[in-house]
């Protein structure tokens, strides 16, 4: 039965994308059989390409074994960025030994939603996204590499270069990893003195503290959100090299995981036997095993957002319903922090997603025979790395969980079924995050209250506006209006009305945070506001009813259809950059589709 679910919900997405991705891989073949521009380049154009190689210079021009293309976010105000400032040397060294070479083909922006939560800057980074894509898209169009390697780990940065990597998808492409900071303060106790904050019962010093010991070293912070599930994602869809997601920042391991991809790349090049392209692993079967591995271990919602707009850069069209039929298949078999009290540090050693891929492959519940960029089929990735002499070598995992508080099994998952659930209903479609909501907060009927920005909702829950069951409606939150801002600040105040008892839930057309937890919130609602959605029609006091279980959102107040839609009321937004990104806001497709910019449906057109 699950098996034919899976072979359903796939087959429905190829048949919606044939169209598309028959383009997409008409372009790919065509730009494999131009080949890159040493073929066909002038000796001045080549020239400039090789100027500042130095000692790789007579290689780059005479005969080599392939040069890669470095594509990096390395910046050091990100922890789990900081690592890759070593990077390209080790990579070098590596081509080099094996008679290749690699140069730095360009940077890309990456910036720290943790820095900018409920700042201004907040508002470019859905965008940042696209603007990734783009740049990646600039360094690799000088059309000299025969591979590309991608650093990269947090949250729109890993979408942004899977875009770019599809998009030049007749070369091969991997994935390069940093890995976790060490454990510090639990996210348990750190949630914990947000909410004291929240209510007033510690200050700024005792909350400063506790971040910092959060916060505290290298490597990427060590929840289950956004930037952790990119990396799940990575290695479920074939584009790590196995095991390679949650080894620690400078450790041996995670410079011989760093050498071996450089060493795959060139291995998988056009010049030789094993040529891999990365349009033949990102395909529609690569990306339902990460759907199902988002939902098996309660990963970010942002990934509803951002597989849809990676997938459209494959030619490939995913829906929402897409998530949601998938998610009703797969058992939740992880608790991570905010879904339990473990870190992903707890996680990878208590199997990782080695156990987690080798559970879903038993039940039936991934696709095997899928392309990947260490060769055909997903087993490779039950494996694990060790480090024999300065070499990683993959060893069988024991198929078991070294702690079943943090990793179950498919018999018996921590819930039947995934953490993701699409809403529809009168207001339009939008989807919730259940894989840490209790079964008895997952229905509710309450008074509205209607806000326009996060700001407001703190402003009413500091006045003690707060004193019965409510549904939070945070409109104008979408993409189109001011750029889709995660409202992480809204999580605290929820939180704690629900610890006094209460029954909340959230409703709003933006986006949470990847530690969205166990508060309901329906969110990417769709319409948005600021597009006329009817989102824009509701007023404080309407009767509402979400039941997540069922999938549905009413509005039971009669009439509310018939009023005027309100109007944003936001000036133009300026400051920290946002007057840059016009076109963006102008320019976006709605949430339900990735909320794309850069992408779009007659970019694939076979006509």
């Amino acid at each position: 039965m699950p098996a034919s679910i899976l072979t359903e919900v796939t087959d429905r997405i190829i048949e919606r994308s044939r169209p598309t991705r028959q383009a997409y891989l008409a372009r790919m073949a065509a730009a494999r059989d131009s080949g890159n521009g040493k073929a066909h380049f002038s000796c001045s154009n080549l020239a400039h390409a090789y100027a500042g190689a130095g000692e790789d210079q007579a290689r780059m021009a005479g005969e080599s074994r392939g040069n890669i293309g470095i594509v990096t976010a390395y910046n050091d105000m990100l922890s789990a960025h900081r690592p890759f400032e070593s990077y390209p040397e080790l990579i070098r060294q590596t081509a080099r030994s094996m008679g290749g070479t690699a140069q730095v083909a360009g940077g890309v922006p990456a910036m720290c939603d943790g820095v900018t939560q409920g700042e201004a800057g907040m508002e470019l980074s859905l965008f940042s996204r696209d603007v990734i894509a783009l740049a990646a898209g600039v360094a690799l169009s000088h059309n000299v590499y025969d591979a590309a390697l991608f650093l990269g780990v947090c949250d729109k940065i890993v979408p942004g270069l899977v875009i770019a990597a599809a998009t030049f998808g007749h070369i091969p492409a991997l994935f390069v990893p940093a890995g976790p900071m060490s454990s510090g303060q639990t996210n348990d106790e750190k949630s914990a003195v947000r909410k004291k904050f929240a209510a007033g019962e510690v200050g700024r010093a005792e909350l400063m503290a506790s971040e910092m010991a959060s916060y505290h070293g290298i490597g990427t912070c060590t929840f289950y959100g956004t930037a952790n599930s990119n990396q799940m994602l990575m290695e479920i869809m074939g584009l790590h090299m196995p095991g390679a997601a949650f080894v620690p920042p400078d450790s041996p391991l995670r410079d011989a995981l760093t050498r071996a991809a450089a060493r795959r790349a060139l291995e998988i090049t056009a010049k030789e036997p094993a040529y891999t392209p990365v349009c033949d692993v990102l395909d529609e079967k690569a990306f339902v095993n990460g759907i199902v591995g988002l939902m098996a271990t309660g990963g970010s919602t942002n990934l509803v957002l951002h597989l849809p707009a990676m997938a459209r850069a494959a030619g490939i069209v995913l829906d929402i319903a897409d998530f949601s039929d998938l998610s009703k298949l797969t058992p939740l078999i992880a608790r991570v922090y905010p879904n339990g009290l473990a870190d992903v540090n707890h996680f990878h050693a208590a199997g990782g997603i080695a156990y987690v891929i080798g559970e879903l492959l038993n039940a039936g519940l991934l696709h095997e025979d899928v392309q990947t960029v260490v060769g055909k089929g997903l087993a490779r990735y039950t494996e694990e790395p060790a480090l024999v002499g300065d070499a990683p070598v993959w060893r069988a995992l024991p198929h078991k969980s070294q702690n079943d508080k943090i990793l179950s099994t498919v018999a018996k998952p921590f819930q039947p079924e995934g953490g993701l659930a699409t809403i529809d209903g009168p207001l339009g479609r939008a989807i919730i995050k259940l894989s840490a909501v209790s079964p008895e907060q997952r229905q509710i009927q309450a008074p509205a209250r209607v806000f326009s920005t996060q700001e407001a909702v703190k402003a009413a829950f500091k006045a003690g506006e707060f004193t019965s069951d409510t549904i939070v409606v945070v409109r104008f939150q979408g993409p189109r209006a001011n750029g889709m801002p995660e409202l992480h600040g809204l999580t605290p105040i929820l939180s704690v009305l629900q610890d006094r008892g209460l029954k909340v839930a959230l409703l709003t057309d933006g986006r949470m945070s990847g530690a969205s937890g166990k508060v309901p919130a329906a969110i990417h609602l769709s319409p948005e506001a600021a597009m006329g959605g009817p989102l824009a029609r509701l007023q404080d006091g309407d009767l509402l009813r979400l039941d997540a279980t069922a999938g549905t959102l009413e509005v039971l107040t009669p009439g509310w259809q018939e009023r005027p839609a309100a109007l944003h009321a936001a000036p133009p937004a300026a400051g920290a950059g946002r007057e840059l990104f016009d076109l963006f806001r102008n320019a976006v497709g709605p949430a339900t589709e990735g909320a794309n910019t850069v992408l779009t449906g007659a970019l694939y057109d076979p006509r």
